[in-house]
């Protein structure tokens, strides 16, 4: 890499790692790091897995069909995000920058993009297309996945970002064919 292109690089990420230091600062509250921590904890599939065998198990024809779906979006969602990972392997803030602190152990080893944003997204539009009422536990609980994995140290902002349409992307695409 050339001087300019990694001055250029560094120039453009200068503004998200801020936001990053900024965000990795509120962990610092025990409060604050326990409540991520705990939500970022749902995230890995607990919540995911409760909704899926819930619906199957309650919610009829409709219920059994809606958890296919959350089934098939969640196996294509985590087969796209592992393949990612993979390819760019970028490396997690805490990894980069000592000032960043990882406030809780990743499940792998690199950053983007963020799977617990991805899965959360596209669980939750494919759920509450099935089930609209399901809109105002889902979608605050998606927002606080996102942040939580940048608060925890362990994505940047475009990390999550990305994941959102990568998420959406797939919610929408799957929606289209069903």
């Amino acid at each position: 890499m050339s001087a300019a292109s990694a001055w250029l690089r560094a120039w453009i990420a200068k503004p998200e790692v801020g936001v990053c230091h900024a965000l990795n600062r509120w962990g610092r509250s025990q409060p604050t790091r326990n409540l991520f921590r705990c939500v970022s904890r749902l995230g890995d599939g607990p919540v995911w897995y409760a909704l899926i065998f819930g619906l199957a198990s309650l919610g009829g024809t409709t219920g059994l069909m809606a958890a296919l779906h959350l089934a098939a979006i969640g196996l294509i969602s985590w087969l796209l995000y592992r393949s990612l990972k993979r390819w760019t392997q970028r490396p997690r803030p805490f990894a980069q920058y000592q000032s960043i602190q990882a406030h809780i152990a990743p499940l792998d080893e690199f950053s983007f993009p963020s799977g617990h944003t991805l899965h959360a997204t596209a669980f939750s539009l494919v759920a509450c297309s099935y089930y609209p009422a399901l809109a105002w536990i889902l979608v605050p609980f998606t927002l606080l996945v996102a942040l939580s994995r940048v608060i925890l140290g362990l994505h940047y902002p475009t990390d999550v970002l990305a994941a959102f349409a990568i998420g959406a992307t797939l919610a929408a695409a799957s929606l289209l064919l069903v």
